[in-house]
């Protein structure tokens, strides 16, 4: 096994940005279709627990956190920004398990387009005879290619949040949208 992510550490190093996250996004994509089998199959909680990891593994819940909550993330302690970061992941990635037949889905890369430190990857998802436009806006993080939102048929995912979010606060203040967010992530 070690000679294995030795050897993709490796043939990811010696690849062009855009290799890489092409890469990166196809084997996450191969192993959440491996785990999920065929149509119809079913899948045991530890499968699932495995294909949330792969299918969350590379987003970065902070920055998606932290653009959902505009000013008012920078106004809280550390502690609360941690919460708030833990919470809002945990939220996100159950909603990423709510149909997971969508996994199943072909994947077309479009384009990928980088500069510096920042990625688009523009795709289509194509499922029983629909296609849905999935992009990715990615950054270079630790090294590493991370997604910090992601648009399904043109709507932001971050942005989406950031709308709900920012309601909430603006009605109920922060303490009453870290409440609710306390008792979503208390129901996964």
């Amino acid at each position: 096994m070690l000679l294995f992510v030795f050897g993709l550490v490796t043939t990811l190093q010696a690849q062009t940005p855009k290799e890489e996250i092409k890469t990166l996004l196809e084997q996450r994509d191969q192993q959440v279709k491996t785990l999920l089998g065929p149509k119809g199959s079913e899948y045991s909680d530890e499968q699932r627990a495995e294909i949330k990891d792969i299918i969350n593994g590379v987003i970065d819940f902070e920055s998606m956190a932290k653009y959902a909550l505009e000013d008012t993330y920078d106004t809280l302690s550390t502690e609360i920004q941690t919460e708030f970061v833990e919470l809002f992941a945990t939220i996100v990635r159950d909603q990423s398990l709510n149909k997971l037949d969508i996994y199943r889905a072909e994947v077309t890369y479009n384009s990928i387009t980088v500069d510096g430190n920042e990625a688009m990857v523009k795709t289509f998802a194509e499922l029983d005879d629909i296609r849905t436009p999935v992009d990715y806006t990615m950054v270079m993080k630790g090294g590493e290619w991370v997604i910090t939102d992601l648009i399904l048929d043109e709507v932001s995912t971050a942005e989406s949040y950031n709308r709900q979010f920012q309601r909430i606060i603006k009605r109920k203040g922060f303490e009453s949208l870290l409440s609710t967010l306390r008792k979503r992530a208390a129901r996964s």
